[in-house]
């Protein structure tokens, strides 16, 4: 008994060696100057919060080591299990995110019930959801393909799933990962074939929705007009983004010098979270954003390589799940980086890899799990297939 249930995770680390290298090193990459950077963007903070210097650095290294134990297991479970139970997790899902609005198990920060109380953690219900969601659109996509190519009921099905969990995470409020999970499933929809009008359709009305949703709210649209012209209200709704463009400024070519910047200090708020790539860009410059950004950029190539190559061996449920994380995180990494440099409206989302934040860490842990899982199964087809 023993030995059948560690035997697919000890295949799974066995196989690890047979995965991208050059992913797998960009992965670590990203993930070490996240914590260098969360150490760097909170020790003052963290020592005048909770008189520990130590603390958010502690808590990114604890979520992180969760992370990658929680990344094994999902890495030695086949892609054909998650396939056949991609339903079970679309409910889980819809559970999350309606028990998160309960009172009392959904806990308020901020002004938002986002985040679920399991014991001495807290978990975005958002997060947890955008894994869910990617498998299960991915499998729908993979079974019901010529149902959503030809006939409007596959469409229609998905474009109602789609509706209800935007509502509900409008209801917590959460547009940002409103925006992200849309935009996510919509481009996922597309790659699979959706016809173009179709398409168009459910973009248009997904955009005019949002906007009705950000002009309708006085905070949204104080965001909004705050984003662009910071500086006439920049001791009110603009001070973020003023402060954040002053680290820019500070910045220059090459950088003050890590652990230098002065913004950090008390000037620039969510400096370890939403806006920790205006501290990476002073201490590092505009030569390191590039390079960042570089670095974000051969990730994603890395992904759209594996989209292909699965779906050149026609695995065509794990190719739209590569796609849906690739989309994800690069949605979210373009967000940030254009909240940080005044490109984008402010909208509280974290940098995937970099950013303090323990449930957005895990979820990107597991994320990873699976195109590494992805990977593992393409070589190993590959080794089987040779003669």
């Amino acid at each position: 008994m023993i030995v059948n249930i560690a035997s697919p995770l000890y295949g799974s680390v066995q196989g690890f060696r047979r995965l991208d290298f050059s992913l797998y090193a960009t992965v670590a990459i990203l993930i070490s100057v996240g914590i260098v950077m969360v150490a760097s963007s909170s020790l003052d903070f963290a020592a005048e919060r909770y008189h520990d210097t130590w603390f958010f650095v502690r808590k990114q290294i604890t979520f992180l080591a969760m992370g990658l134990v929680g990344g094994l297991v999902i890495l030695a479970v086949p892609m054909s299990v998650w396939n056949k139970y991609s339903g079970l997790l679309l409910i889980l899902a819809f559970f999350l995110l309606m028990a998160v609005l309960i009172p009392g198990i959904g806990k308020v920060v901020n002004g938002s019930r986002r985040w679920l109380s399991l014991g001495p953690f807290s978990m975005q219900a958002s997060e947890i959801a955008k894994f869910c969601l990617i498998v299960y659109f991915a499998s729908y996509l993979a079974r019901r393909n010529e149902e959503l190519r030809t006939q409007w009921s596959g469409f229609l099905k998905l474009t109602a799933v789609l509706l209800i969990i935007v509502l509900l995470l409008l209801l917590e409020p959460d547009f940002g990962s409103s925006v992200v999970i849309s935009a996510t499933l919509g481009c996922m929809m597309f790659v699979a074939g959706v016809p173009l009008a179709r398409f168009l359709l459910l973009a248009i009305s997904g955009v005019a929705g949002l906007a009705l949703m950000a002009v309708a709210s006085p905070y949204r649209w104080e965001r909004l007009v705050a984003f662009m012209d910071p500086w006439a209200t920049q001791f009110d709704s603009g001070y973020q983004l003023v402060q954040s463009l002053i680290a820019f400024g500070r910045g220059g070519w090459f950088g003050v010098g890590l652990g230098n910047s002065l913004q950090k200090l008390f000037f620039l708020p969510e400096a370890h979270t939403d806006f920790i790539f205006a501290i990476f860009t002073e201490e590092f410059g505009f030569i390191g954003a590039i390079a960042l950004i570089g670095v974000f950029g051969f990730f994603l190539y890395r992904l759209v390589i594996l989209f292909r190559r699965a779906s050149e061996q026609e695995q065509f449920f794990s190719s739209y799940v590569v796609f849906g994380i690739g989309v994800m995180l690069a949605m979210q990494a373009f967000i940030n980086m254009g909240v940080a440099s005044g490109f984008l409206p402010t909208k509280g989302l974290t940098l995937p890899f970099i950013s303090y934040g323990g449930s957005s860490l895990l979820i990107t842990c597991g994320l990873m799990a699976l195109v590494f899982r992805v990977n593992l199964e393409l070589n190993r087809e590959n080794q089987e297939g040779k003669p």
